[in-house]
């Protein structure tokens, strides 16, 4: 068989050292992706794991509370290992797969940026694996917290339904800052009546969520919820459109995490010259 694959013709241009050399290397990139997929997927599990055991102590402490027996299904346990789904990207393995506006997938990451409502300066940036943004909130206020002094202290946040959940307007409150974080996706053509009506008195005894979530149906609650429409969407979108930034150009999380910083910079000097005091003639 070596003799006659010595005597084998060889297509024009293939020269099999370095042909054999990139499968070689070809297959140890990937055995290294599996290691990470089998990392990734024991990190999930944990995750994952924890989640459920708690959501299960949640259910013993009410039904001995109640002396009844919880109702509805009960929560599926996590199945270790990697699953069918599981990937990884060659090129850039630190990105993600993540869901796109208009339907479909694409490996990216998750920009995120905190917009000041009077000037729209950007005032905090952040890149991250998750396409989830709850978990982006505490990071953003930890950040807040850190910049100068003369900067001044923001004192409310406002943010679409994507970033609710209780602990984050706990952890907002815990910084001294006023939520405004949307409960659900508003309605398109919501009631008249609605628009120009206040919600009836709060419970005393209301948690720190269900005193947000009253708020936001006031009257002052959406006319500064409002404020998110026309501040931080019209920074995404002219940094989209006009800027032409669409994508990043560079691989792996911190250097993606350096030219989105690198792009709101751009963004606020391009702002701070709108902002600059118009002198005459």
């Amino acid at each position: 068989l070596a003799e006659q694959a010595d005597q084998s013709s060889v297509p024009d241009g293939m020269n099999l050292p370095e042909e054999i050399a990139r499968r070689e290397a070809r297959l140890a990139a990937m055995a290294e992706a599996k290691v990470k997929i089998e990392a990734r997927a024991k990190a999930r599990f944990e995750q994952e794991q924890a989640a459920y055991e708690a959501t299960m102590a949640r259910r013993e402490d009410k039904a001995k509370a109640t002396g009844k027996k919880q109702g509805g299904r009960p929560p599926t346990p996590p199945t270790a290992g990697p699953t069918p789904k599981e990937q990884i990207n060659l090129t850039d393995d630190e990105s993600r797969i993540m869901p796109v506006s208009g339907g479909g997938f694409e490996q990216a990451y998750n920009a995120q940026a905190a917009v000041d409502a009077a000037s729209m300066l950007v005032v905090g940036t952040g890149v991250t694996q998750a396409c989830n943004d709850k978990a982006q909130v505490t990071p953003m206020l930890e950040h807040l917290a850190g910049l100068p002094a003369t900067l001044g202290k923001p004192d409310r946040l406002l943010g679409d339904s994507g970033f609710y959940s209780a602990a984050n307007v706990a952890a907002c409150e815990a910084h001294g800052i006023d939520p405004f974080l949307a409960v659900k996706r508003d309605e398109h053509h919501p009631d008249p009546i609605e628009r120009f009506s206040e919600p009836p008195p709060l419970a005393a005894e209301a948690s720190p969520a269900q005193r947000m979530a009253h708020k936001l149906k006031t009257q002052a609650g959406r006319a500064l919820y409002t404020l998110r429409k026309q501040t931080v969407e019209p920074v995404f979108g002219i940094i989209k459109s006009v800027m032409g930034f669409r994508q990043f150009l560079l691989r792996g999380l911190a250097k993606v995490s350096g030219e989105w910083m690198l792009v709101c910079m751009a963004w606020n000097l391009k702002r701070m010259a709108a902002l600059r005091p118009k002198t005459g003639s």
